[in-house]
């Protein structure tokens, strides 16, 4: 029985995993991914992950018939490098992120988009199982997509699928790719958290990062924004509320694009917030959709946070 390792490189946390070839998890870890450094700093946490991972299963890193990575930003896969990844520490350039952790490790390392690893995985193994296309839409430190036409991945050039891109306001807020008025400058998690601070500096009051501290986080996790939704923080209620409709611009421009069968909802904010934000998000998409009688089913991802680590797992299945 060959295992393989999978690991999800989000802008938050990694997530390692073990699978056996039926892709049943056999061991897996979590750590928070770097918040300073740079690339060999997350670097080093990869591997520390895919070993706590080994351990858990029972084996060592070496004899892993291989590893994948998802990762956030521009995938050279032939040459195992990554850039433009703005949500990591330091990642200002061209790194070999696949080369260097398989150094690490002793063992082959294959690198994939990490949205686009997570959707091709609900296509083979969840939500997508039943839909010949669907957008996927990963709602986290980023908004990430992954398109499926006619049952298969659909990467375009290289880079199709970025929904978190998509300008939903012209001349708008400040993107952290640099441009403005992106959905993800609305939307993404980080892009929240920095308007968060700016309010709480300008005299908002909020309980966001009490929160954020009595957990010791060093961000504004998935868990915190639901704990301050759940106790009726205003602010947060306010800025996931713009979150919802800048999303459902943007899905709806997709749609109108597209015509497709299915929007699968995951990300670490759309899965911690579930099945409620899923209608939410659909109900925001609605009025944008030009043809409005025939909406896309929107359904929850069924792999959840595990989602990352299996399609990661997949790019070493052959």
């Amino acid at each position: 029985m060959a295992l393989r390792g999978g690991i999800d490189l989000g802008g938050t946390k990694i997530e390692a995993i073990v699978v056996d070839d039926a892709n049943e998890i056999r061991g897996q870890a979590k750590r928070m991914t770097p918040v300073e450094g740079g690339p060999p700093d997350v670097v080093r946490e990869l591997a520390a992950a895919l070993r706590e991972a080994a351990a858990a299963a029972g084996v060592e890193p070496a004899s892993l018939a291989g590893v994948g990575v998802g990762a956030p930003g521009e995938v050279d896969a032939a040459a195992g490098t990554l850039a433009r990844a703005g949500n990591l520490p330091g990642w200002d350039g061209v790194f070999p992120l696949a080369p260097e952790l398989g150094k690490e490790l002793g063992v082959r390392v294959a690198l994939g988009n990490d949205v686009r690893v997570a959707v091709e995985a609900e296509r083979k193994l969840g939500a997508g199982r039943t839909h010949r296309s669907f957008l996927g839409v990963w709602w986290g430190t980023g908004v990430g997509g992954g398109l499926v036409l006619d049952g298969k991945l659909w990467l375009g050039r290289g880079s199709a699928g970025e929904l978190g891109h998509v300008v939903v306001k012209l001349d708008g807020a400040r993107c952290p790719c640099g441009r403005r008025g992106c959905l993800e400058a609305y939307a993404g998690r980080a892009s929240m958290e920095r308007r968060a601070r700016k309010a709480e500096k300008d005299g908002t009051k909020t309980k966001l990062f009490e929160i954020m501290r009595k957990h010791g986080r060093p961000r504004l996790t998935s868990g915190v924004w639901a704990t301050a939704l759940e106790g009726g923080d205003k602010l947060a209620q306010s800025l996931i509320g713009e979150a919802v409709e800048a999303l459902g611009a943007g899905i709806g421009s997709a749609m109108n694009l597209l015509d497709l069968d299915a929007i699968v909802i995951g990300g670490g904010l759309g899965t911690r917030f579930g099945e409620p934000y899923v209608e939410k998000i659909a109900a925001a998409t609605q009025p944008h959709l030009f043809v409005s009688d025939r909406p896309p089913a929107f359904v929850l991802t069924e792999l959840g946070d595990a989602g990352g680590g299996l399609g990661a797992a997949l790019l070493v299945s052959d």
